[in-house]
């Protein structure tokens, strides 16, 4: 409940940011309600959600089966911790097994532990199946990924705000620019025991590599006996048109790397799958999380599986991200330089003689319409898959206004 002093949003906003570490730099939007594509602010302000909380709210707001599901399993049972099973594991692991096409899955919570945990896997798993000498194995990373902010991934991240002044850095990555065959090849050495990409680069902009690029990741994995390791956090499950980015040009990765939409916008839930000889080199006591896989996270994440199953989730994001691509396509040469992505999906570069991205998101949030920039003067735009093509229109419309 919002006390008395804090019912307008300039004071909401003041009052956050006296009591908070400034880790990010928020919109002055103070959100107090959701539901569908849509939220409402502490004014009482209407906005149509077209960043989805960076791919967690792929399946809207408060969705009812997800709300439904969430509500049965709080009156019955919440964590338990791993050293018990609960009566939601199983079937959560099988599901999403099933759905991935792999053998195991090891649940954690956030997208960032779900990477840590595929590093260790990648290193453990190079060190008992392949060989690589103790403490030698490398994983080669791409140019602007974005993994997450622990310690050991901004080590090997490019980007400055997330990497300086986190030192001494973690040992063992090797960086290659994002999309460069070539490059790849020539990092791969027999210390290698993973590569590990964003199928589609989020936080760079919404960045999709060239035709071909993840199908010859797959050829120099295979050939060179190195894991791919897909990070699908903000790409997977539905958000591209597909139920994963790798989906589009037919690649299997050897591990998946899942979050953000998994736990359907209520809790954190991640996960890794990966086939019986990649996980099954873990053991009791290696690798743990207290509320990895808890009962309640496993219920809605369960559902989530459901929703995605019947396929049409996928499709709604295929034909609307076709829709909007074309739309937004037309702003190109009237303010716009470029537009990326897939599906649901979209990277766009606003002429920096115009505004910069954070201007732009702050004049599109007065017309309704919420959006994160990145990089300068690109807008990452990722409307719930839930979304009305009427609701998309109007949202290029207020972008074309801004422009």
């Amino acid at each position: 409940m919002i006390v008395d002093d804090l019912v307008r949003t300039p004071a909401a906003v003041a009052e956050a940011e006296r009591w908070t570490a400034h880790n990010y730099h928020p919109l002055p939007v103070v959100i107090s309600s959701a539901a569908g594509a849509w939220v409402t602010d502490i004014d009482g302000k209407r906005y149509l959600d077209c960043l989805a909380g960076y791919s967690a709210l792929n399946f809207g707001h408060r969705h009812p089966a997800l709300i439904a599901a969430a509500h049965a399993q709080l009156d019955r049972l919440t964590l338990t911790s791993r050293a018990f099973v609960h009566d939601q594991f199983a079937a959560f692991c099988r599901a999403l097994a099933e759905l991935c096409g792999k053998d195991l899955v090891l649940p954690m919570n956030t997208g960032a532990e779900a990477v840590e945990t595929a590093i260790k896997v990648a290193r453990k798993w190079g060190y008992r199946v392949k060989g690589v000498p103790h403490d030698k194995a490398t994983i080669v990373v791409a140019e602007g990924n974005f993994h997450g902010r622990t310690t050991t991934i901004v080590s090997f991240s490019t980007d400055p705000d997330a990497r300086a002044d986190f030192g001494p850095y973690t040992p063992g990555f090797k960086v290659v620019p994002y999309g460069d065959l070539a490059a790849l090849e020539a990092a791969i050495d027999e210390t290698t025991v993973a590569v590990l990409l964003e199928p589609i680069q989020g936080e760079q902009g919404v960045i999709v590599p060239p035709e071909g690029y993840l199908p010859g990741v797959r050829a120099l994995c295979t050939e060179n006996r190195v894991l791919f390791v897909a990070d699908e956090i903000q790409s997977g499950l539905g958000r591209t048109g597909t139920t994963f980015a790798c989906d589009h040009e037919g690649v299997v990765p050897d591990m998946y790397v899942l979050g953000k939409a998994l736990g359907g916008g209520i809790v954190p839930v991640s996960a890794v799958a990966a086939d019986q000889d990649v996980l099954g080199v873990l053991r009791p006591g290696e690798h743990g999380s207290t509320f990895g896989g808890n009962p309640l996270a496993c219920a809605v994440a369960t559902e989530v599986v459901g929703l995605l199953k019947t396929g049409e989730f996928q499709r709604r994001s295929a034909e609307l991200g076709a829709r909007l691509h074309a739309d937004l396509g037309a702003l190109v040469g009237h303010g716009l330089l470029a537009v990326r992505g897939r599906g649901l999906w979209a990277g766009i570069d606003i002429d920096p003689a115009l505004m910069t991205g954070r201007a732009a998101c702050e004049r599109l949030a007065e017309r309704g319409v919420l959006a994160k920039d990145t990089h300068g003067s690109t807008i990452r735009l990722a409307p719930p898959l839930v979304v009305e093509p009427a609701e998309l229109d109007w949202a290029v419309e207020q972008l074309a206004a801004i422009l």
